[in-house]
């Protein structure tokens, strides 16, 4: 896992610091994790080369509609 991945799991888990999961929840918490990260990058538009432009403000506006859902 790279580190920037490992930052990205430590933030979702210390949501659920007090709650106790097994190794399957954790599991399907590492996919539902990558699927989010995924359609995070989906969300954003694309040149014709295929590259992405967006920002570290792009990335929090979209964390702040996704909980705010």
């Amino acid at each position: 896992m790279t580190e920037r991945a490992q930052r990205i799991m430590e933030a979702f888990y210390l949501t659920f610091v007090d709650k106790r999961q097994d190794f399957i929840v954790q599991k399907l918490n590492n996919d539902g994790v990558a699927a989010a990260i995924r359609a995070m990058g989906d969300s954003f538009v694309y040149d014709d080369n295929g590259i992405a432009w967006f920002t570290a403000d792009d990335f929090k506006k979209l964390a702040d509609d996704v909980e705010a859902l």
